[in-house]
């Protein structure tokens, strides 16, 4: 995840202390010392709607599999003992849990700071009024487009609507809440438009996603951006957040999943800003690229610990055996181990980049559902070859 506006001399968010911090780069389990990994949990497999680029392949069946309320307690324990700084619960929909609320205080409680990932069209006052009350600080609503746009996505009609509803009901209630965007090329023509939502609605915080290849997103392999596409649509994402903050409102920007877009903008203000430019290659520096496996970590319903959510061909080991802190720091299994160290393993274009300090071989899933090869290159970084071979330098 990086922020583009902090990136384009923005001001400061919760995130930026884990992902930019000095100590974040060499930490070997956290974003700092004595911290464990943010942890996204897919606290369930139920979802209301059918989205097209699921990763969990969610649907209106549940899981038996599914952690109970009890086993669900206990992972919360041991996920505060292993100083975990903020977990994002995810699904499927969380909001399908009927425990939701009650483990998210039981979380805020000890110390975890807790997000909320969700399609917004469950969220009414009263839901939202509850998110409040359990202490959740931020909620992320999915949107793909407007209206009709949206909707093809979510597989669901009149799922926009509902989700914009449920933004205005978090916002009623003083809810902090921000949109999510995954790009590919049906709705690449949207980010104007949602810019425009953004500030009509005034949505403070705004995610655009790459799309990943993993779940039901795997038929989506042909629909992803052009490399093209994918500059263009950082072009106008960098237009737009400069000119939130030329005119003062302030909004988080933030792209995620390609670590490419990082140094891509380093690059735009090397041409034009040379002093913005190095306190942005200092940022990056310290954020490390991606750190799946290291500072990123997943848990699904039924317990299995990923390295992130989208890597879905193997696990390391299930909490309802070991605890979190025990798994996450057994380095038995060769590619936990790897991720760690990956410079050794990784192949093509990605292993002879000049950008590995700032990337890190970028997203590992990706590169798998491509070509079946966990450390082959990252089909989606949108770097010329003439890029990849620059001079490394602030």
């Amino acid at each position: 995840m990086l922020s583009i506006s902090k990136l384009l001399g923005g001001g400061e968010n919760y995130g930026d202390t884990l992902r930019y911090s000095p100590a974040s780069r060499n930490s070997r389990h956290g974003a700092g010392a004595g911290l464990g990994p943010v942890v996204v949990w897919n606290i369930t497999r139920l979802c209301n709607l059918r989205c097209r680029h699921c990763y969990a392949g969610a649907g209106q069946r549940p899981d038996g599999e599914e952690l109970t309320t009890t086993e669900a307690k206990k992972l919360i324990a041991d996920l505060a003992v292993f100083k975990v700084p903020v977990l994002l619960l995810s699904g499927g929909e969380p909001l399908m849990r009927q425990d939701i609320f009650e483990l998210a205080s039981i979380a805020v409680d000890k110390g975890i700071r807790i997000t909320l990932s969700s399609n917004g069209t469950l969220i009414t006052r009263q839901v939202a009024q509850k998110i409040k009350a359990a202490g959740v600080s931020y909620v992320g609503v999915s949107l793909d487009g407007l209206g009709e746009v949206n909707d093809f996505f979510r597989g669901v009609p009149g799922a926009f609507g509902q989700a914009l509803a449920g933004i205005r009901e978090c916002l009623a209630v003083g809810q902090k809440v921000g949109l999510r965007f995954t790009l590919n090329r049906y709705n690449i023509g949207e980010l104007e438009n949602i810019f425009n939502l953004v500030e009509t609605e005034n949505i403070p915080r705004v995610c655009f996603y790459h799309l990943v290849y993993t779940g039901r997103g795997a038929k989506l392999v042909n629909d992803d951006l052009t490399h093209e596409q994918s500059r263009a649509a950082l072009d106008l994402i960098i237009e737009k957040t400069l000119d939130f903050q030329r005119r003062g409102l302030e909004k988080e920007i933030l792209t995620v999943d390609n670590h490419a877009d990082g140094i891509y903008l380093y690059l735009k203000l090397k041409e034009k800003e040379p002093a913005k430019a190095r306190e942005a290659y200092a940022l990056l520096a310290h954020n490390g690229g991606n750190r799946s496996g290291i500072a990123i970590g997943a848990i699904d319903w039924d317990g299995l610990v990923r390295a992130d959510q989208f890597t879905r061909t193997f696990s390391f080991g299930n909490v309802k055996e070991r605890s979190f802190g025990d798994i996450w720091g057994d380095e038995s299994h060769p590619v936990l181990k790897a991720l760690r160290n990956r410079r050794a393993h990784l192949k093509g274009r990605c292993a002879n980049c000049g950008w590995l300090n700032l990337c890190n071989g970028n997203l590992r899933a990706r590169a798998e559902a491509f070509y079946g090869d966990f450390w082959a290159s990252d089909p989606a970084c949108y770097l010329r070859e003439e890029e990849i071979k620059m001079e490394v330098g602030s």
